[in-house]
């Protein structure tokens, strides 16, 4: 009951620190060091987090780079859920991939080998996105006027989704990629 009512004496931050106190003080300071040297372990040991490169761009310059880039690559066109003519790109084996992120899509759809490493580089033309590859579950935050290179070395064949995360508007649940692995 006394934790509800205001303590009895007016100036109790003035007494000492009890032992107990002083031991999970030291307790949570610990696992508060430990935490902090594990962040650095998992970044570089457990790979789970993506070290990826950013830049800033403009959604023009982005634009640019991303067109002559489908123009020089394009393989063949796919049907979206809409009815539109999306390019399949071909990356070259160790080469750069350009994804860009729109209402409500993203273009173009990629085609990768199994066992090449790739830079794929993606931005939003309008909004913030998610891009989040599934069923691997690689998340980045897509951001407009910035340009994320991200690298990426399937291992397995497959149709991978790409789905966006971040809630960008009434047709957001529509917002659906691939990227093919040979």
């Amino acid at each position: 009951m006394s934790a509800i009512l205001p303590p009895s004496d007016r100036l109790w931050w003035k007494q000492p620190i009890d032992k107990v106190e002083w031991a999970w003080i030291g307790i949570a300071f610990v696992w508060g060091m430990i935490m902090f040297v594990m962040m650095v372990y998992w970044h570089v040991f457990g790979k789970q987090n993506l070290s990826n490169e950013v830049y800033r761009t403009t959604p023009e310059m982005f634009a640019a780079k991303a067109e002559k880039f489908i123009a020089e690559n394009t393989v063949r066109t796919e049907t979206d859920l809409n009815g539109q003519q999306i390019p399949v790109v071909k990356i070259p084996p160790g080469g750069e991939g350009f994804l860009i992120a729109r209402l409500w899509n993203w273009y173009p759809i990629l085609e990768l080998e199994k066992g090449q490493t790739y830079k794929i580089h993606l931005s939003s033309m309008d909004y913030l996105h998610g891009f989040s590859l599934q069923p691997v579950n690689i998340n980045i935050q897509v951001i407009p006027g910035y340009e994320h290179v991200v690298r990426m070395t399937p291992t397995k064949s497959g149709t991978y989704a790409i789905v966006c995360n971040e809630y960008c508007g009434i047709g957001h649940h529509t917002m659906l990629g691939r990227i093919y692995v040979k």
